[in-house]
Parts: structure tokens; sequence; C-alpha cells
């Protein structure tokens, strides 16, 4: 039999096994669903928050949380996964004029579609491709802008604290540091000279198979935000695991898989569906 060889490390996950949910605030549900559901063509979680306070909207296997308070502004972009960029076009523009007066833009960029949010929130829009695995519609990153020479600390404390595989390249105006999450998510940290804003409590929420190393770590050094229950933690500064040194504020909602929401199927509708031109059995995305 012929030998074949491998490189196995193409395979490794580390520990952060899924990105779940990014969680932004809102003033106004109405809005937020013109946005997310008519827009953007995501699916309100028919089961989870239905009432007028708050909104999870599913895009895949991941969601956007967004509570009623006053809006919240991710410093960075989320991207993702749309599976026709085209319907996606003729969506934005049937929402523009509901949406004028807010931040709402958009615009073609060079593979993706740049996409405002009302509020001010940064989302890159993509085909399916190979870079994002087998995802057809989901959120496979965050990219979160921080200062110049954050990046190297970030990516000691994601591979030591975390225990999740992090590159570091050099790029410009700073490097990118980009940390493995499952099988086709990741969480990017882009150094920038622009001003970053002061972060105002958006958050992110992850779930990883060693629960207790990371809270070790951040339990020693005062860093837990919130013991929430017996399946969750949060944490809000990202360290440099050497000196301490606070590089990057990001809410981490960190979830073991005895969390009774992992695994938890989501639906998502076809959203080309409608009264005028339905097609019968068509009205789940597939």
């Amino acid at each position: 039999m012929d030998e074949k060889s491998y490189d196995r490390t193409t395979q490794d996950v580390g520990n952060i096994l899924m990105l779940e949910h990014v969680n932004v605030t809102v003033p106004d549900q109405g809005t937020a669903l013109t946005f997310y559901v008519s827009g953007l063509g995501l699916t309100r979680d028919p089961y989870m928050m239905v009432g007028v306070e708050n909104m999870w909207v599913n895009v895949g296997q991941q969601q956007f949380h967004l509570p009623t308070r006053r809006p919240q502004v991710f410093r960075g972009s989320i991207g993702l996964v749309i599976p026709d960029l085209d319907a996606l076009q003729r969506r934005l523009q049937r929402v523009q004029d509901k949406l004028a007066g807010t931040a709402f833009s958009w615009s073609l960029e060079d593979g993706y579609i740049a996409v405002t949010c009302p509020w001010g929130n940064r989302l890159r829009c993509h085909a399916p491709g190979a870079q994002f695995g087998d995802m057809k519609l989901g959120m496979p990153y965050v990219e979160v802008m921080v200062s110049p020479g954050a990046a190297a600390g970030i990516a000691r404390f994601y591979r030591e604290v975390m225990h999740a595989p992090a590159t570091i390249v050099p790029a410009e105006p700073g490097a990118v540091t980009t940390v493995r999450v499952g099988c086709a998510q990741a969480l990017i940290f882009r150094e920038t000279t622009a001003d970053i804003p002061a972060y105002d409590g958006h958050h992110i929420a992850i779930y990883v198979a060693n629960f207790s190393g990371p809270h070790a770590f951040l339990q020693q050094r005062g860093l837990i935000t919130e013991e929430s229950d017996a399946h969750q933690y949060r944490f809000q500064a990202i360290v440099d695991p050497d000196t301490g040194a606070t590089l990057c504020e990001l809410e981490h909602e960190v979830r073991s898989l005895y969390h009774p929401m992992w695994g938890r199927p989501l639906v998502n509708r076809n959203p080309a569906q409608n009264i005028r031109s339905y097609t019968r059995g068509r009205d789940a995305f597939a």
C-alpha cells in the first residue's frame, strides 16, 4: 500500500470551538427588524426572545443578540456569509427609504458587500467560498481594531490562556492576529493608527472545550467580570500573559459544552420566498 503524507496540523481546531453570537444593543426593535430581517434577509429566532424588548436573529448556526438599550457599536467589522449577494443588493435597495436618516449605507467592495447598520455597526457580506469551508450562511469572523503593538500579545493570550491556535502576520498599517475558532471561524485583531472608540460593552459568545483552564488564569488575576452559572462565565480584558497589560477590551461570554444552548439547531428561512412567487417546499434555507 502506498503511504500518503498529510499535514495533520491543518485539522487542529484548538480550544475555542464556536463563535456563537455577537451582542449589540439597539434603541428600536422595529428598525432592527427592517435592517436585519428585511434587509439582510436573516431570520428572527421564532422560539427565543420573541417580545419587544429583545430580538435574536439567526445567521446559519450563529446569531445577533439585539437587546433594547442605547446603541452599541462593534469596534471593527463583523463578517457574514450570505448565499446570494445579488438578492442581498435588491433587499438593501428596498429598505433604503425606510432607513433614511440613520447610519445605514451599503457599497460594493472588492470581494464583498460592505453594509453599515442603522447605528453604525460595519458588516462585510461575502459569498460562500473555500476560505469559509462549507459555510453557506453564517458568521465566519469578527475583526477587532486594536492599537499598534497589541497584536503579538493578543496572539500570546489566545495561545497560552484560551489554548487556541493564533497566527500573527505583518501588514500595513499594523500587524494582524488571527485566532482559529472551530473549523471555519476566526477572531481577527487588526492594528490601526486610527482613533479607536471607547469600549461600550458589546460582547461575543464562544464555546470552549477546556472550560476550567482559562477560568483559572482569569480568576487568579481578577479578570472574571461575571460568574454567570455553572456553564458560563465572562471576561472583558484581553491581556498580555507576560506583563498583565490590557491590550484590548471585548467581553467574552464563555460557555462550556454542558451549556444547554450548545448545538441548538437554529431556524433559517429562505428569504427568496414571497407571496407573489411562492414555491412549495422551499420555505427553509437549504
